[in-house]
Protein backbone atom coordinates (compact mmCIF):
# COMPACT_ATOMS: atom_id res chain seq x y z
CA UNK A 1 0.00 0.00 0.00
CA UNK A 2 1.50 3.79 -1.17
CA UNK A 3 1.18 6.13 1.39
CA UNK A 4 -0.93 8.99 0.71
CA UNK A 5 0.28 12.35 0.23
CA UNK A 6 -0.92 15.07 3.09
CA UNK A 7 1.28 17.73 2.00
CA UNK A 8 5.25 18.48 1.74
CA UNK A 9 6.24 17.91 5.29
CA UNK A 10 3.67 14.91 6.35
CA UNK A 11 2.59 11.12 5.26
CA UNK A 12 0.45 8.89 5.64
CA UNK A 13 1.75 5.52 6.10
CA UNK A 14 0.06 2.05 7.35
CA UNK A 15 2.10 0.26 10.45
CA UNK A 16 2.65 -3.12 10.95
CA UNK A 17 -0.56 -3.18 13.27
CA UNK A 18 -2.75 -1.81 10.10
CA UNK A 19 -3.22 1.57 12.01
CA UNK A 20 -2.46 4.65 10.06
CA UNK A 21 0.46 7.19 11.40
CA UNK A 22 1.42 9.92 10.23
CA UNK A 23 5.48 10.26 9.45
CA UNK A 24 7.07 13.97 9.10
CA UNK A 25 9.69 15.03 6.79
CA UNK A 26 11.97 15.95 9.45
CA UNK A 27 11.87 12.32 11.25
CA UNK A 28 12.60 10.87 7.44
CA UNK A 29 15.19 13.40 7.42
CA UNK A 30 17.15 12.73 11.00
CA UNK A 31 16.49 8.78 10.71
CA UNK A 32 18.73 8.72 7.16
CA UNK A 33 21.20 11.16 9.09
CA UNK A 34 21.27 8.89 12.20
CA UNK A 35 21.66 5.32 9.72
CA UNK A 36 24.54 7.73 7.78
CA UNK A 37 25.85 8.31 10.90
CA UNK A 38 26.16 4.50 12.36
CA UNK A 39 27.21 3.05 8.94
CA UNK A 40 31.32 2.37 8.81
CA UNK A 41 32.49 1.48 5.92
CA UNK A 42 36.19 -0.36 6.10
CA UNK A 43 38.34 -0.74 2.96
CA UNK A 44 40.40 -3.67 2.86
CA UNK A 45 43.84 -3.75 0.36
CA UNK A 46 44.71 -6.73 -0.51
CA UNK A 47 47.70 -7.61 -2.40
CA UNK A 48 46.55 -9.79 -5.28
CA UNK A 49 48.73 -11.34 -7.53
CA UNK A 50 48.23 -13.99 -10.73
CA UNK A 51 49.95 -17.47 -11.32
CA UNK A 52 51.78 -17.90 -14.51
CA UNK A 53 53.33 -21.26 -13.72
CA UNK A 54 52.51 -24.49 -11.28
CA UNK A 55 53.91 -27.81 -11.28
CA UNK A 56 55.91 -30.50 -9.09
CA UNK A 57 54.71 -28.45 -5.77
CA UNK A 58 56.47 -24.90 -6.61
CA UNK A 59 54.32 -22.08 -8.03
CA UNK A 60 55.54 -19.15 -10.13
CA UNK A 61 53.29 -16.12 -9.51
CA UNK A 62 53.41 -12.24 -10.42
CA UNK A 63 51.73 -8.94 -8.96
CA UNK A 64 52.92 -9.75 -5.40
CA UNK A 65 54.84 -7.36 -5.16
CA UNK A 66 54.72 -6.76 -1.24
CA UNK A 67 55.28 -9.84 -0.32
CA UNK A 68 57.69 -10.93 2.16
CA UNK A 69 60.19 -14.11 2.41
CA UNK A 70 58.39 -16.80 4.30
CA UNK A 71 55.31 -15.19 4.29
CA UNK A 72 51.65 -17.56 3.88
CA UNK A 73 49.34 -16.92 0.64
CA UNK A 74 46.63 -18.25 -0.06
CA UNK A 75 45.40 -19.31 -3.21
CA UNK A 76 41.63 -18.80 -4.94
CA UNK A 77 40.53 -22.70 -4.67
CA UNK A 78 41.93 -22.69 -0.91
CA UNK A 79 45.54 -24.08 -0.90
CA UNK A 80 47.71 -22.04 0.95
CA UNK A 81 51.77 -22.00 -0.11
CA UNK A 82 54.98 -20.51 1.48
CA UNK A 83 56.78 -17.45 -0.66
CA UNK A 84 60.59 -18.72 -0.19
CA UNK A 85 62.46 -17.17 -3.52
CA UNK A 86 61.52 -13.41 -4.37
CA UNK A 87 62.64 -11.84 -7.63
CA UNK A 88 62.15 -8.71 -9.86
CA UNK A 89 59.86 -9.63 -11.29
CA UNK A 90 58.09 -12.86 -9.72
CA UNK A 91 58.33 -14.89 -6.73
CA UNK A 92 58.24 -18.71 -5.88
CA UNK A 93 56.11 -20.17 -3.79
CA UNK A 94 55.85 -24.01 -2.78
CA UNK A 95 52.70 -25.35 -2.13
CA UNK A 96 51.89 -26.55 1.10
CA UNK A 97 48.77 -29.02 -0.01
CA UNK A 98 48.13 -30.65 -3.74
CA UNK A 99 47.09 -27.53 -5.12
CA UNK A 100 45.46 -29.96 -8.34
CA UNK A 101 42.84 -27.06 -8.77
CA UNK A 102 45.24 -24.32 -9.40
CA UNK A 103 45.88 -23.50 -13.24
CA UNK A 104 47.71 -20.68 -14.66
CA UNK A 105 46.07 -17.52 -14.76
CA UNK A 106 44.61 -18.64 -11.15
CA UNK A 107 44.65 -15.59 -8.75
CA UNK A 108 46.96 -15.82 -5.12
CA UNK A 109 46.47 -13.16 -2.39
CA UNK A 110 49.00 -12.55 0.30
CA UNK A 111 47.73 -13.32 4.34
CA UNK A 112 50.44 -10.64 5.47
CA UNK A 113 51.49 -13.48 8.29
CA UNK A 114 54.78 -15.01 8.13
CA UNK A 115 54.66 -19.14 8.42
CA UNK A 116 52.99 -20.02 11.40
CA UNK A 117 51.12 -22.52 13.01
CA UNK A 118 48.07 -23.02 15.53
CA UNK A 119 49.15 -23.98 18.82
CA UNK A 120 47.15 -25.49 21.76
CA UNK A 121 46.21 -28.56 24.47
CA UNK A 122 44.00 -30.53 21.37
CA UNK A 123 46.92 -30.79 19.27
CA UNK A 124 47.38 -33.99 21.73
CA UNK A 125 46.47 -37.07 20.10
CA UNK A 126 47.05 -36.13 16.77
CA UNK A 127 48.65 -36.60 13.64
CA UNK A 128 48.88 -33.36 11.79
CA UNK A 129 50.85 -32.27 8.75
CA UNK A 130 53.48 -28.93 8.62
CA UNK A 131 50.43 -26.20 9.16
CA UNK A 132 49.21 -28.09 12.21
CA UNK A 133 46.11 -29.22 10.12
CA UNK A 134 44.54 -32.49 11.06
CA UNK A 135 45.47 -35.40 8.97
CA UNK A 136 44.31 -38.86 10.61
CA UNK A 137 40.24 -37.29 9.67
CA UNK A 138 39.13 -36.60 13.63
CA UNK A 139 37.70 -33.32 12.75
CA UNK A 140 39.44 -29.51 13.02
CA UNK A 141 41.69 -28.53 15.78
CA UNK A 142 40.58 -25.49 17.99
CA UNK A 143 43.37 -23.25 19.27
CA UNK A 144 43.22 -19.73 20.06
CA UNK A 145 46.93 -19.23 19.93
CA UNK A 146 49.24 -19.29 17.08
CA UNK A 147 53.79 -19.44 16.63
CA UNK A 148 56.16 -18.41 14.33
CA UNK A 149 57.21 -21.79 12.83
CA UNK A 150 61.08 -20.15 12.71
CA UNK A 151 60.87 -18.60 16.30
CA UNK A 152 64.02 -17.04 17.16
CA UNK A 153 65.62 -19.59 19.98
CA UNK A 154 66.12 -18.45 23.34
CA UNK A 155 69.29 -16.51 24.29
CA UNK A 156 73.10 -17.61 25.96
CA UNK A 157 72.45 -16.35 28.94
CA UNK A 158 68.68 -17.30 29.30
CA UNK A 159 69.37 -21.06 29.10
CA UNK A 160 70.37 -23.02 32.20
CA UNK A 161 72.31 -25.75 32.42
CA UNK A 162 71.79 -29.47 31.98
CA UNK A 163 71.23 -30.86 35.56
CA UNK A 164 68.07 -33.06 35.70
CA UNK A 165 68.33 -36.63 33.82
CA UNK A 166 65.59 -37.69 31.68
CA UNK A 167 64.22 -41.31 32.35
CA UNK A 168 62.88 -43.05 29.87
CA UNK A 169 61.88 -46.09 31.83
CA UNK A 170 64.69 -48.90 29.95
CA UNK A 171 66.45 -49.57 33.20
CA UNK A 172 69.71 -50.68 30.90
CA UNK A 173 69.37 -47.16 29.39
CA UNK A 174 69.09 -45.10 32.32
CA UNK A 175 71.70 -46.60 34.17
CA UNK A 176 74.45 -46.87 31.48
CA UNK A 177 73.31 -43.19 29.21
CA UNK A 178 72.99 -40.01 30.87
CA UNK A 179 70.51 -38.37 28.70
CA UNK A 180 69.67 -34.67 30.80
CA UNK A 181 67.01 -32.57 30.49
CA UNK A 182 67.61 -29.71 27.72
CA UNK A 183 70.35 -32.23 25.83
CA UNK A 184 70.61 -33.17 22.46
CA UNK A 185 70.92 -37.15 21.73
CA UNK A 186 71.60 -38.80 18.42
CA UNK A 187 70.09 -42.56 18.17
CA UNK A 188 71.34 -44.82 15.59
CA UNK A 189 69.18 -47.52 14.33
CA UNK A 190 68.46 -49.86 11.19
CA UNK A 191 68.11 -48.80 8.15
CA UNK A 192 64.52 -47.84 6.53
CA UNK A 193 63.89 -47.43 10.51
CA UNK A 194 62.56 -43.76 10.09
CA UNK A 195 59.38 -42.49 10.05
CA UNK A 196 59.05 -40.40 7.25
CA UNK A 197 58.62 -43.02 4.51
CA UNK A 198 55.01 -43.52 3.43
CA UNK A 199 51.84 -43.09 5.03
CA UNK A 200 51.92 -46.60 6.16
CA UNK A 201 55.05 -46.73 8.01
CA UNK A 202 53.20 -43.65 9.71
CA UNK A 203 49.73 -45.11 10.46
CA UNK A 204 51.78 -48.38 11.78
CA UNK A 205 53.65 -45.95 14.47
CA UNK A 206 50.71 -43.91 15.68
CA UNK A 207 48.64 -47.59 15.84
CA UNK A 208 51.35 -48.56 18.17
CA UNK A 209 51.89 -45.27 20.08
CA UNK A 210 47.87 -45.85 20.81
CA UNK A 211 47.79 -49.35 21.59
CA UNK A 212 50.34 -48.70 24.36
CA UNK A 213 48.56 -45.25 25.79
CA UNK A 214 51.34 -43.03 24.43
CA UNK A 215 49.73 -40.96 22.13
CA UNK A 216 47.46 -39.18 24.64
CA UNK A 217 51.05 -36.81 25.26
CA UNK A 218 52.42 -37.66 21.97
CA UNK A 219 52.16 -35.40 18.70
CA UNK A 220 52.62 -36.79 15.41
CA UNK A 221 53.62 -34.40 12.85
CA UNK A 222 53.86 -36.10 9.12
CA UNK A 223 55.57 -34.02 6.30
CA UNK A 224 58.98 -34.49 4.19
CA UNK A 225 59.24 -30.45 4.42
CA UNK A 226 59.01 -28.27 7.53
CA UNK A 227 57.91 -30.64 9.86
CA UNK A 228 60.89 -30.31 11.88
CA UNK A 229 60.40 -26.85 12.84
CA UNK A 230 56.89 -27.79 13.27
CA UNK A 231 57.30 -30.15 15.49
CA UNK A 232 60.13 -27.47 17.41
CA UNK A 233 57.19 -25.24 17.32
CA UNK A 234 54.76 -27.01 19.20
CA UNK A 235 57.72 -28.67 21.86
CA UNK A 236 58.39 -24.41 22.54
CA UNK A 237 54.22 -23.91 22.96
CA UNK A 238 54.00 -26.79 25.60
CA UNK A 239 57.52 -26.20 27.07
CA UNK A 240 56.90 -22.14 27.89
CA UNK A 241 54.29 -23.56 29.93
CA UNK A 242 57.02 -25.66 31.95
CA UNK A 243 55.85 -29.03 30.64
CA UNK A 244 58.54 -31.46 30.35
CA UNK A 245 58.65 -32.32 26.34
CA UNK A 246 60.59 -34.47 24.15
CA UNK A 247 61.11 -34.20 20.39
CA UNK A 248 62.28 -36.99 18.16
CA UNK A 249 63.28 -36.19 14.77
CA UNK A 250 63.51 -39.03 12.00
CA UNK A 251 66.30 -38.98 9.58
CA UNK A 252 66.89 -35.50 8.76
CA UNK A 253 68.98 -36.39 5.34
CA UNK A 254 65.11 -36.26 3.93
CA UNK A 255 64.89 -32.98 4.99
CA UNK A 256 68.08 -31.80 3.63
CA UNK A 257 67.10 -33.70 0.50
CA UNK A 258 63.64 -32.19 0.29
CA UNK A 259 64.84 -28.92 0.43
CA UNK A 260 67.38 -29.42 -2.39
CA UNK A 261 65.02 -30.86 -4.20
CA UNK A 262 62.58 -27.79 -3.66
CA UNK A 263 65.84 -24.76 -4.58
CA UNK A 264 66.42 -26.67 -7.94
CA UNK A 265 62.92 -26.28 -8.79
CA UNK A 266 62.94 -22.61 -7.90
CA UNK A 267 65.68 -22.79 -10.13
CA UNK A 268 68.49 -21.62 -7.13
CA UNK A 269 72.29 -21.96 -7.40
CA UNK A 270 73.42 -25.83 -7.48
CA UNK A 271 76.37 -27.56 -6.95
CA UNK A 272 78.29 -27.67 -3.55
CA UNK A 273 77.09 -23.98 -2.45
CA UNK A 274 73.45 -25.30 -2.04
CA UNK A 275 74.91 -28.84 -0.28
CA UNK A 276 76.01 -26.72 1.82
CA UNK A 277 72.68 -24.69 2.53
CA UNK A 278 70.97 -28.05 2.64
CA UNK A 279 73.27 -29.33 5.38
CA UNK A 280 73.00 -25.85 6.96
CA UNK A 281 69.07 -26.17 6.88
CA UNK A 282 69.19 -29.85 8.31
CA UNK A 283 71.69 -28.59 11.23
CA UNK A 284 69.90 -25.32 11.85
CA UNK A 285 66.64 -27.49 13.37
CA UNK A 286 68.91 -28.71 15.83
CA UNK A 287 69.54 -25.09 17.04
CA UNK A 288 66.00 -25.06 17.72
CA UNK A 289 65.18 -27.86 20.04
CA UNK A 290 65.97 -27.31 23.71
Amino acid sequence: MKPFILNNKEQLIKSDNGLMQTLRANEISNSICERIKQYKREVKIVNIGTVFQVGDGIARIHGLDEVTVGELVEFEEGTIGIALNLESNNGGVVLMGGGLMIQEGSSVKATGRIAQIPVSEACLDRVINALAKPIDGRGEISASESRLVESPAPGIISRHSIYEPLQIGLIAIDLMIFIGRGQRELIIGDKQAAIGQKASSVAHVVTIFRESGAMEYTIVVAKTYLAPYTGAALVEYFMYRERYTLIIYDDLSKQAQAYRQMSLLLRRPSGCELIRRCFLFAFTIFGKSR
